[in-house]
């Protein structure tokens, strides 16, 4: 067979360098090439895809290492410490069945699926058995095996969930990760060996136990617990709600359409979460005397405006006026805005608002004063005219106000804490793939974005995913620090949402080539959704928060 050529990624000792390799070489023999420590890489990008170091190159290649303290790293590492997690659960808890739960802060949450309580001693088991595991360096392998194959090793191994998910499968060889005679279905690459993954806790909490792990560039460090009870407290409900409703996993969703039941779904998921939203809307009213202004925030692509425009509804219904008022019409200015560290404009920071001329028409609003509204002018250079609506807040009446910092009380620092009520939005996915793959938060609203900014910017998918990760920076900087200081918080995910926007993401996706540094997302992201049956939009009724992404809503945008 033909030696094949392997080139090397600038940053490595032999950046742009080819040389030749037997055809089938495996990646982690080139290791030392990359010139660092090889504890330190958790993966290898081959061509722009990110595959485990054990992958055998059968084509010219370029190689690129994926470090642990990266971002990439980062998600493997933590899917690779759920997977002995699995294997010290199946070890000494054969017959309770461990269940992955939401993300809290940088930790998963874990109970028994029997609903059993997790006692101090039961997790203190678990974790002398993963520390066990780590410290005896086992490989973790991938193979492929005959779809009836992984049928029946599944089913023995009654692991019903991910049973399920091979109904959503249609190809005759089904990839697998193993070690220590666990086998599990390969959703995302995992690190090599067991001993990559020293670092971690369990702690009890509530109900369960977190799986704890460090954050993005700190693959030595854990750090301290930083609790989110709102957030748990939102996660849990929704959890246990989809218990009831009978739809945990995605096979069951699947299910659901196969059994041309969906329909009824969407309208209790739909339903449920018109209640949710109701809920707040009475808390907002039973406080109507104090409460002049409703502050609504939440991440990147969370469903705020559609969210917003349902909450006015609700309160309307209720004998409450709301007015609206867009953080977008205050800002200083292009000339005036703070620069980032490229030197570009970041619109994002605090201080691209005009905080002291939004406080002083806040003030004259709770006066009873008439104002202005300013209209923000993006084509005449990025310039503020005072032409806007002309409002005045009367009783029964109450402003609204979303943006990316409507829960920081800087924004807002002359108006009165007891006549502010806050609201937290984000899209809580509760769903998971099975008992112990999740479906990562931010996964659920990048899809969400991707899908808006095609239909209404023209952007394609590798322009969203370019820009996400700064997204995301301005998320943890700008909002996360002060989701536990809101009044209410809303979640805004549907568990269906992902099968409809399948329908509009698959080929998305598969406009980026392997030529583009975007691949090994886009390639993830199609991965992920090979495990959704689709769901048509014409199911998704038109007041839905999903709307405000497919598009067809019936509110104005």
């Amino acid at each position: 067979m033909n030696d094949i050529q392997v080139r090397f990624a600038n940053g490595t000792t032999k950046k742009g360098e080819t040389i030749s390799c037997p055809y089938g070489a495996v990646a982690d023999t080139l290791l030392d090439h990359f010139g660092m420590e090889k504890d330190t890489i958790a993966a290898i990008r081959v061509n722009n895809e990110i595959r485990p170091l054990k992958t055998r190159l059968v084509v010219n290649s370029l190689l690129e290492p994926v470090l642990l303290e990266s971002p990439e790293g980062a998600m493997l590492y933590r899917r690779s410490l759920a997977f002995i997690l699995a294997i010290a659960a199946r070890t000494h808890f054969p017959d309770q069945g461990l269940y992955i739960g939401h993300s809290l802060g940088k930790s998963y949450y874990y109970t028994f699926s029997s609903g059993k309580q997790v006692t101090e001693q039961e997790v203190a088991v678990l974790q002398k058995e993963m520390e066990s595991i780590v410290a005896a360096d086992l490989p973790i392998t991938f193979k492929h095996l005959a779809y009836e194959e992984a049928l029946e090793v599944f089913k023995k191994n009654r692991q019903t969930d991910t049973v399920l998910l091979l109904d959503q499968r249609s190809t005759s060889r089904i990839k697998v990760n193993e070690c220590k005679d666990f086998v599990d279905m390969y959703i995302e690459p995992l690190v090599s060996r067991t001993s990559l993954l020293s670092t971690f806790a369990l702690l009890p909490y509530q109900e369960g136990f977190l799986l704890r792990f460090p954050a993005v560039g700190k693959n030595k460090n854990l750090g301290a617990f930083e609790d989110e009870p709102k957030i748990f407290q939102v996660y849990n409900e929704y959890k246990q709600w989809g218990r009831i409703a009978g739809v945990r996993v995605v096979g069951e969703l699947n299910s659901l359409v196969a059994n041309r039941t969906i329909n009824d779904y969407i309208r209790i998921a739909e339903a449920h979460q018109r209640h949710k939203i109701a809920n707040i809307a009475e808390q907002i009213y039973e406080q109507r005397d104090r409460i002049k202004m409703v502050l609504l925030a939440g991440p990147s692509s969370s469903g705020k405006t559609t969210s917003a425009k349902r909450l006015s509804i609700e309160l309307m219904a209720m004998g409450i006026k709301p007015l609206a008022i867009s953080l977008d019409n205050y800002y200083v200015g292009t000339d005036k805005t703070p620069k980032d560290e490229k030197g570009e404009p970041d619109y994002e920071c605090l201080e691209a608002l005009d905080i002291p001329f939004l406080n002083g028409q806040l003030q004259a609003l709770y006066r009873g004063e008439e104002v202005i509204l300013p209209v923000y002018d993006f084509k005449i250079g990025g310039r503020r005219k005072d032409s806007g609506e002309t409002i005045r807040l009367d009783r029964n009446m109450v402003l609204i106000v979303e943006g990316i910092h409507a829960l920081n009380d800087a924004l807002t620092p002359s108006i009165a804490r007891d006549t502010k009520f806050k609201v937290y939005v984000s899209a809580l996915t509760q769903l998971n793939l099975d008992d112990h793959n999740r479906i990562p938060t931010s996964d659920n609203r990048l899809l969400r974005r991707m899908v808006r900014d095609n239909q209404f910017r023209a952007k394609d998918a590798a322009g969203t995913i370019k820009m996400w990760p700064s997204v995301q920076a301005g998320e943890r900087k700008h909002i996360f620090p002060f989701q536990n200081t809101a009044d209410a918080a809303l979640n805004s995910a549907l568990d269906y949402e992902l099968s409809v926007l399948k329908y509009y993401a698959d080929p998305l996706l598969r406009g980026v080539k392997p030529g583009m540094y975007e691949y090994a997302e886009a390639i993830r992201l199609l991965s992920f959704l090979e495990n959704f049956a689709p769901i048509p939009p014409q199911y998704v009724p038109g007041d839905s928060i999903l709307r405000e992404f497919i598009g067809e809503s019936e509110f104005k945008y």
